[in-house]
């Protein structure tokens, strides 16, 4: 049927194997398919009626035919293979798969049971891959792992003419992405919700091509059925829409602050990691700011406890101010810079942290990560 080289093949098949469900509702949805076109190319795709993926490739050599085999099992074998080109046969009910001296045959699954592909949505613009995927990253860490409240569960993309807005949120912390893209039409606009595990899984395995996404979706796009589609280097991908429902997060982030905190983002990890060594599952990572230094504690005098003090460039009212040190740490974590700087109201009130910027630049950050305090007993 085709004869393909196994690097080539090995990233195809992971590449559309990362869509396929674990737990199947029908067996013939955990296939992947294989079609090598009249034209000679070939198409490899898997779909679960949420989430669709595919590849096109050009083999070595290739004969029309379709075939549809276990896609896991297909992504085991390849990625065990000899570096040799793979030759890939149909025999009956049977696919015989030869690299070097190996030989696998798999069983095959009814094609005409697969259900078709969905088609893309009309592009809407183009983004670089790279900035894509970190983006992505920054804001997914924020998405709910609640399924019970699927809005949570989402990243919100926003879209105005040349800017991108991404945002995401569990209720305990909100992550918002601001970016440019180019837009097929100027004048641009939509708003859709999309499942975060899928968006995060997808933005980073396209960040690897090294070539711009290109985004497909409808500007009337905002109910619940609708689709956005995301294609690079011979890639495509789409997926199904969540409800639109979200928050109005804009009015959660705080615009004036009493404190504001900037620290080396490195040494504020580490510092945080040690401390959080005592704290329980539930409980705070304490903080108190005062002229050039912060005190981190954790632990209650019923057991064990840990304090660190780290230096600070700080302005503004002392204060107190407790985090869960998971989420903290999963902030530091994505604001991709050298120094992190918090600026905080009160205690009780959520703080914004960020990349740290020289004091009298005004511009705000595009990447923003509001945390809500953990309250301090009295």
């Amino acid at each position: 049927m085709f004869r393909v080289d196994r690097d080539v093949l090995a990233e195809a098949v992971a590449w559309t194997a990362r869509s396929l469900p674990a737990r199947p509702s029908v067996p013939v949805l955990a296939g992947m398919r294989l079609e090598v076109t009249e034209s000679g190319q070939l198409k490899l795709s898997g779909f679960d009626y949420e989430v669709s993926a595919e590849v096109t490739l050009e083999p070595q050599t290739g004969e029309a035919g379709v075939v549809l085999v276990s896609g896991k099992l297909l992504a085991e074998i390849t990625r065990a293979l000899p570096a040799q080109p793979v030759d890939f046969v149909v025999e009956g009910a049977k696919a015989i798969v030869t690299c070097g001296s190996a030989r696998f045959t798999l069983l095959t699954m009814p094609v005409e049971d697969y259900p078709s592909l969905p088609s893309m949505p009309p592009a809407a613009g183009r983004i670089g891959s790279d900035v894509f995927a970190s983006s992505v990253a920054q804001v997914a860490v924020a998405a709910g792992k609640d399924d019970t409240l699927p809005m949570l569960t989402g990243v919100r993309m926003e879209i105005e003419g040349d800017t991108v807005t991404l945002a995401a949120t569990d209720r305990y912390r909100l992550a918002v992405r601001e970016l440019k893209w180019q837009p097929e039409q100027p004048d641009f606009s939509a708003i859709a919700m999309i499942p975060g595990k899928t968006l995060a899984d997808t933005a980073k395995a396209l960040g690897s091509t090294g070539a711009e996404v290109e985004i497909a979706m409808s500007s009337a796009g905002g109910t619940g059925e609708g689709m956005i589609g995301f294609s690079s280097a011979g890639r495509r991908t789409t997926t199904r829409l969540l409800d639109p429902e979200f928050p109005k997060y804009r009015s959660l982030l705080p615009t004036e602050f009493s404190a504001r905190a900037d620290l080396s983002t490195a040494s504020f990890v580490e510092a945080v990691k040690r401390v959080a060594l005592v704290a329980e599952r539930n409980t705070p990572v304490r903080m108190a700011f005062r002229g050039g230094e912060v005190v981190l504690e954790a632990g209650t005098g019923d057991e064990a406890q840990a304090v660190e003090v780290l230096p600070v460039d700080f302005d503004g009212d002392d204060i107190n101010i407790a985090f869960n040190h998971q989420f903290l740490l999963e902030g530091l974590g994505a604001i991709d810079s050298d120094v992190a700087r918090l600026q905080m109201t009160t205690s009780t009130k959520p703080a914004i942290l960020t990349g740290g910027k020289p004091v009298d630049d005004e511009t705000a950050s595009a990447y923003r990560y509001l945390i809500m305090p953990i309250r301090l007993s009295s």
